[in-house]
């Protein structure tokens, strides 16, 4: 399987002039002190990546590659909750994400423009929940493990809702400009993930990840609504491995 490296380049890698705008839209973002203004920045940021996948993909730009292997380093503590954050954004960006559960190493597969929105997205999104959810209380309850466990999960499963919700309005806008023809190329796009996922992993197992903290789901969920799904700039990045 392909493997991305890890300055991102490769075949079919977004456009600089966009990654140059994306990034001083997130930029704006985490320095604005008004949070709306934040927020529209951050989702601005969010489609015009989106977009930008979707219009490379009409016009065959950067599929001659086909889609590829990125691996993350999912780390610990709460690996499984945020690995199905990351399912979550790589199935709102078109993408498919597998854990190797014993060395907590993601692959998202995917188009190179799809993994480079889901990794801008993962960073930011991570750094948010976990800083979200170590404010969440200074009691024994809000500090343990079953109540973080279930505020990461409940984080993750909203952030999902919330993105598919985006992806489908930034599609429908896409067809509208694009005419109905767009919808069979995003199609044979995703077929292309499906069968390089069969290929390259050929045995996978569902994971089950369990929250039992009702207290701590919600409080996940309201940190879901509260989140800048655009991604703002944060110091540190996600580990890539090589491979």
């Amino acid at each position: 399987m392909a493997h991305l490296d890890p300055d991102g380049a490769g075949g079919g890698a977004p456009d600089p002039g966009v990654l140059h705008k994306v990034r001083s839209l997130l930029a704006k973002a985490e320095s604005t002190t008004y949070p709306d203004e934040a927020e529209a920045l951050s989702a601005k940021a969010q489609q015009l990546m989106d977009r930008h996948a979707i219009d490379r993909a009409m016009l065959g730009e950067g599929s001659r590659a086909g889609p590829e292997g990125r691996t993350l380093l999912v780390e610990p503590p709460y690996a499984r909750p945020k690995f199905q954050l990351l399912t979550e954004l790589a199935r709102a960006n078109r993408c498919r994400a597998v854990l190797d559960t014993d060395r907590n190493v993601a692959t998202v597969i995917g188009f190179p423009d799809d993994q480079a929105t889901v990794e801008l997205l993962y960073t930011s999104l991570l750094v948010q929940g976990t800083r979200a959810m170590l404010q969440a209380g200074t009691s024994s309850r809000t500090r343990s493990r079953a109540f973080r466990q279930a505020f990461l999960v409940a984080y993750a499963s909203r952030i999902g809702q919330r993105l598919r919700q985006a992806a489908a309005a930034t599609v429908s806008e896409a067809v509208r400009d694009h005419g109905e023809e767009l919808l069979p190329v995003l199609r044979s796009r995703e077929v292309a993930v499906e069968d390089e996922l069969a290929s390259a992993f050929p045995h996978l197992r569902r994971m089950r990840v369990t929250a039992s903290d009702p207290a701590g789901y919600a409080a996940g969920h309201a940190a879901a609504d509260r989140a800048r799904l655009g991604g703002q700039e944060v110091r540190g990045r996600v580990r890539r491995l090589r491979r």
